[in-house]
């Protein structure tokens, strides 16, 4: 299965795994299993960093660069069509670039996103794992 996890999952698993539903968890850990991160989800965990919302040491970029290195995640390209896609997910509740970026990349790429925000899960047009 092709997965993109959504950021919180992303940061949970490294950070608090204690958070991630064993479904979820199963899914992550099954190398038969291709797991994405997006670009946005980088950028969304530094803009997080900068507002306080989480604590990365020894300092947010460093964190990043060692949290992709060991994640073993596949980096998602982000691209115009994707870009496109995240204006166009009529019936999508959240107004969140983040969140829409992410739904248009699962969309785009044919990826089941692994996430626990409610307004994804409901969004019936995009695959969604607890």
């Amino acid at each position: 299965m092709n997965l993109l996890v959504d950021t919180h999952v992303w940061i949970w698993r490294l950070l608090e795994p204690e958070h991630i539903s064993p479904a979820a968890d199963r899914l992550l850990a099954d190398p038969e299993n291709r797991v994405h991160l997006s670009p946005i989800s980088v950028w969304e965990t530094l803009l997080l960093a900068r507002k306080g919302r989480i604590r990365l040491l020894p300092d947010p970029q460093a964190w990043v660069q060692r949290a992709l290195q060991t994640s073993q995640t596949i980096m998602v390209p982000l691209t115009h069509d994707i870009a496109m896609r995240s204006e166009r997910l009529e019936g999508f509740a959240s107004q969140d670039p983040a969140d829409r970026f992410l739904v248009a990349t699962a969309l785009v790429e044919d990826l089941t996103l692994v996430t626990a925000d409610p307004a994804m899960i409901a969004f019936d047009e995009v695959s969604t794992a607890p």
